[in-house]
Parts: C-alpha cells; sequence; structure tokens
C-alpha cells in the first residue's frame, strides 16, 4: 500500500494568501470592537455616518490608485486632482450641474491621461512623471485662485450641492457613490479580460507583452482612471464643503498609497483587490476616529499612527513573499 502526504509548501502559500488578503480585515474588526467598548460614543449612529462620509472621498481616489499600483505604478499627482477638480467644480457650478461635475473630470481625467501617455509611451519613471503632475495640478489650482485669494463659492440653492449633502436614510450620496465605484472596480479588477490584463502588467510585465498583453494600453487607462476618480472626489467634497478650497489635498496622495497597501496590494505590483483597499480606507479612518475621540492626543498622531501601520504591513509583505 502506497501512502501519500500533502506537501506543506501549497499548505504554506495558501495561508500567506489568506493573511495577506485578510489581515486588515481583522486589524479593522478588532479595531472596531475595541474602540466600541472603549469609547461609548464611538458606537453611535452620527459617528459613524461621520465616519463613513469622510472615508468616502478617500476611497475613490484610493480605488483609482489600486489599480495603479497592481500594475507595478505611483501616482503622486491625485493629492493635487483632488483639490483642482474642487475649484473647478465650484467654478464651473456657476454654470449649472452638469458644468459642475464635468469640468473636474474632464480636467483631471486629461491630466491623468497625459501621465498614462508618457509612462507607457516614453518609459519614463511613474514617479517622476506624476511628481510633475502634483506640481503642473497645484500651480494650476493656485493660477485659477489667484494664489489662493479667490475662494469661489457654490450656492446653497444648488443642485450640485446636493450630490455631497444629500442623504439617504441619513448616509450621504458620497457613501453611496464610493461603494457602487467599489463595487464596479471590484467586478473590472476581478471579472474583465481588462482586470487580467492589468493583473498581468504588473505581474512580470515582460512576459506580458511577449504574450501579447496591451501593456501600453493598460497603463495609459488605469493613470486615465486615477486622475478621472481624483477629480470626482474633489467635486463631491466642493459640493459638501460649498465652496473649492484651495488647501486641501496636501499629502492625500500619500494617504491613499497608504490605504491601498495597508488593505494588502503589493508595492510591486501584481496582486491587490479593491475589497482590501476598502478596507484598509475604514482601518485608517477608525484610527483617525479614536485619536479624536481620545482628546488629549494632538491630531498629529494620526499622521505617525498611519506612518507605523504602513511601515508593517510593508515588512510583513516582504516576509510573506519570500
Amino acid at each position: 500500500m502506497i501512502t501519500t502526504t500533502t506537501p506543506a509548501v501549497p499548505k504554506a502559500a495558501a495561508r500567506t494568501k489568506v493573511l495577506q488578503r485578510q489581515g486588515a480585515a481583522v486589524a479593522l474588526v478588532l479595531m472596531v470592537a475595541v474602540s466600541w467598548l472603549v469609547f461609548p460614543r464611538f458606537g453611535s449612529l452620527d459617528n459613524l455616518r461621520d465616519l463613513a462620509l469622510q472615508g468616502s472621498f478617500l476611497a475613490v481616489i484610493a480605488i483609482g490608485m489600486t489599480f495603479v499600483i497592481i500594475t507595478g505604478g505611483i501616482d503622486l499627482s491625485v493629492g493635487s486632482l483632488y483639490a483642482l477638480g474642487g475649484v473647478l467644480a465650484a467654478w464651473g457650478s456657476q454654470y449649472g450641474f452638469l458644468a459642475a461635475l464635468a469640468l473636474p473630470l474632464v480636467v483631471c481625467g486629461a491630466i491623468g491621461l497625459i501621465n498614462g501617455l508618457l509612462i507607457a509611451r516614453t518609459n519614463m519613471a511613474p514617479f517622476i512623471v506624476t511628481l510633475a503632475s502634483l506640481l503642473f495640478a497645484r500651480g494650476l489650482l493656485l493660477a485659477i485662485t489667484d494664489e489662493g485669494a479667490n475662494t469661489y463659492k457654490i450656492a446653497t440653492d444648488s443642485a450640485f450641492v446636493e450630490l455631497g449633502r444629500g442623504t439617504v436614510l441619513g448616509f450621504g450620496y458620497p457613501i453611496f457613490i464610493a461603494a457602487v465605484l467599489a463595487v464596479l472596480g471590484g467586478m473590472i479588477l476581478n471579472r474583465t479580460s481588462f482586470g487580467q490584463n492589468v493583473f498581468a502588467t504588473g505581474g512580470a510585465e515582460q512576459s506580458a507583452i511577449l504574450l501579447g498583453v496591451p501593456v501600453a494600453k493598460t497603463k495609459i487607462v488605469v493613470y486615465t482612471m486615477s486622475g478621472t476618480l481624483a477629480g470626482l472626489a474633489g467635486a463631491l467634497t466642493a459640493a459638501y464643503l460649498q465652496s473649492g478650497v484651495t488647501v486641501i489635498g496636501v499629502g492625500l496622495e500619500l494617504d491613499a498609497i497608504s490605504v491601498v497597501v495597508i488593505g494588502g496590494t503589493l508595492l510591486t505590483g501584481g496582486m491587490g483587490t479593491i475589497l482590501g483597499t476598502v478596507i484598509g480606507v475604514g482601518l485608517i479612518k477608525v484610527i483617525q476616529n479614536v485619536i479624536n475621540q481620545i482628546g488629549t492626543l494632538d491630531s498629529n498622531y494620526q499622521s505617525v499612527v498611519s506612518g507605523v501601520f504602513l511601515l508593517i504591513v510593508v515588512v510583513l509583505q516582504r516576509i510573506l513573499r519570500r
């Protein structure tokens, strides 16, 4: 009689995938449970609504960033495009709802398209290209607002305000918009040929080219998507604040990268999920909310905690890949 034993390597690989995909979810559940017990106000419906609303703006940007990072790239321009989108939406609101929504999507999407073309067609480093776009978008923003001296307001009776302040069962429209985009992003990533091209581009670009994968086209599309979603997030924020605030979005690109990586997407590309990114957004926002609940801690500790979390996750990813 011949007996066989199951190799340990496949089991270890399976455990690694589970840790990468569910580690952030476990951390989020533990954080919510502990916060709910320690801080009575944390579990209040009003606090949970605010938590979801604040996370929705970052989630919209992070969805686009997920696609970019899975291809092995990076997009440093999203923070400036977010601010630019808000100002353009506020300025365009005087011409109606469609102008307020379309203007930031078109302009920010065009900048994302240029990023993608430069990266895909000239093989320039994504870091350099998107850093240049960051500076360009921030400079354009300052030029439009006369170096921040002009703040464009959105009339309170404007239909565009409803996009940011309207609610369904007490939850703001941006929450539902972010949820719909997350579902669509997950379906595109996992159930379409384009999604497979995204994974192939980040997993082994040269092999993907040899196999006929349209790597250049894939990169152009994901950077265009990232820019467009950053503009949309800015427009939603402008509708919520009823103005185009010029100082927002500074460092937001780092927050977007952080939540994507914390959610299990590899910085080196080839692996990631939209669900993981959403969980990463939730985890960071819960941590920030807890720090605010404590009250005695400076808000700067939010950045400290986010940085520590990111460092831990990156180190764990390298260990798990080995």
